[in-house]
């Protein structure tokens, strides 16, 4: 799990989004959706707390999904699992705080960014790309395996794998996502068997 920073920062979605926002705030959904106004996408609908989120989705399917973690009824990890079970969906949690816990279930879920609040326009546009792009590798992952929690599972080994390409090849995560499909496709094996190739190579160098 990351926030938008570093190299992602300079990361922009090239087109027009449909995306569902969830806050029991509603001075927050007003800020953020002229935010999201401002960045060209388009808010199709707006939900006060989780239950109204997994209701509209239904009906409006989204592009993005945008969720506070903290709402009534039901949390927003809560409704955007269960969104995912009907309409899979690239999600953003939003949260007010750096919570161990959340971060936690949040690996374990569809959640592939997250933004603490007070959220500004410069990390939105770089958290919706990344949480675009990373959905994208998702799908991808769940063409090799059909056990949805064996894909989660290995996107987390994945992540490992691409983090050290990163640090030791001094690539961004979108290239270095690239060049494990290449390695995968040119030796006829799975992403999750290239990873723990390279997870078990870097522990070996570390000793």
């Amino acid at each position: 799990m990351a926030t938008s920073n570093g190299k992602a920062s300079l990361e922009k979605t090239n087109h027009k989004l449909r995306i569902a926002l969830a806050d029991d705030d509603p001075t927050v959904r007003d800020v953020m959706g002229r935010m999201l106004d401002q960045l060209g996408h388009q808010v199709v609908t707006q939900a006060e707390n989780g239950r109204q989120l997994l209701e509209t989705c239904r009906t409006c399917r989204p592009d993005l999904i945008i969720a506070d973690i903290q709402m009534p009824d039901m949390d927003g990890l809560e409704a955007v699992e269960a969104v995912y079970e009907q309409i899979p969906t690239p999600v953003i949690l939003v949260t007010g705080y750096t919570d161990p816990e959340f971060i936690e279930r949040a690996q374990n879920s569809h959640v592939l960014a997250y933004l603490v609040k007070p959220i500004k326009i410069a990390e939105l546009e770089p958290a919706i790309a990344l949480a675009s792009r990373r959905f994208q590798e998702f799908q991808t992952l769940r063409e090799e395996t059909a056990d949805l929690k064996k894909a989660l599972a290995d996107r987390k080994i994945i992540e490992r794998a691409k983090g050290i390409m990163m640090k030791h090849l001094n690539i961004d995560e979108q290239e270095a996502f690239r060049r494990l499909q290449k390695i995968a496709s040119s030796k006829n094996q799975k992403l999750i068997d290239i990873a723990n190739t390279i997870l078990t190579a870097a522990e070996a160098l570390n000793g």
